[in-house]
């Protein structure tokens, strides 16, 4: 599994699409809450996150019971852990449950990289 991190709108679907020969058709968005363990190329994983929160799982439970059918995955998960702490319980929650989640998989990857501003930064 690859994971690409880093702030929205940094380039991360497009460092995909070039880096692992990602194509639109593989790939599954997590912004509505649901989420294919299934697909080649899961991106916005954080807000695959917030839904667990708002159900009461743990996303990366949710990932470890599933991790044969992802291993072999790109996953991009956009980095909300910077700026302020949210005063919001739940967007408190999001934000710690993020974390856990690209911390679990980051020790599953392969490889890990970090975009700002297009740039890779390769981490593992």
């Amino acid at each position: 599994m690859h994971l690409v991190i880093g702030g929205a709108y940094q380039g991360k679907l497009r460092y995909a699409m070039e880096h692992f020969g990602v194509t639109p058709e593989l790939v599954f968005d997590c912004s509505e809450g649901g989420i294919d363990f299934d697909a080649p190329c899961i991106v916005h994983g954080e807000r695959y996150a917030l839904t667990c929160v708002r159900e009461g799982r743990e996303a990366s439970d949710d990932f470890r019971a599933q991790r044969e059918r992802w291993r072999n995955a790109v996953i991009l998960c956009d980095d909300i852990s910077c700026g302020v702490v949210p005063i919001d319980p739940e967007m408190r929650a999001w934000r710690e449950a993020s974390g856990r989640l690209v911390n679990y998989l980051a020790g599953e990857a392969e490889s890990v990289t970090r975009l700002f501003c297009s740039i890779p930064q390769v981490i593992k």
